[in-house]
């Protein structure tokens, strides 16, 4: 539980720094919420690997929510078109995400217990 909130987190941020980048050419302030937004997403991120996620999938799912959302989101803040093919691309790199996301929890159900080794 602790990961997917951590992973929320650095999602979250990640996407304010988007967001904020976006802003930032209007109003050059944003930039301080680029840079703080950029380097929290990285610490939770890493955060979230050393609890234990693997990197295929917390990359996956920050980078597939991160995108889907920035996109939704810029279409409302910012007037960004979000048209029924972009909405097909995000619907297909979310549904890879999972099929990574699914094949790594059926690989770790299929491991053998590898206790005290370093692999």
């Amino acid at each position: 539980m602790k990961q997917w909130l951590s992973l929320a987190a650095a999602i979250l941020l990640e996407v304010t720094a988007t967001l904020s980048l976006r802003a930032a050419l209007d109003h050059p302030a944003w930039f301080s919420v680029v840079a703080l937004g950029y380097l929290g997403a990285f610490v939770a991120l890493s955060y979230v690997l050393r609890l234990g996620m693997g990197v295929g999938v917390a990359y996956g799912v920050w980078a597939a929510t991160g995108v889907a959302l920035t996109a939704v989101l810029a279409t409302f803040l910012f007037g960004d078109p979000l048209t029924a093919s972009m909405g097909l691309g995000i619907a297909l790199v979310i549904g890879g995400v999972l099929c990574v996301e699914l094949g790594s929890q059926a690989a770790h159900a299929s491991a053998p217990e590898q206790e005290g080794t370093n692999a």
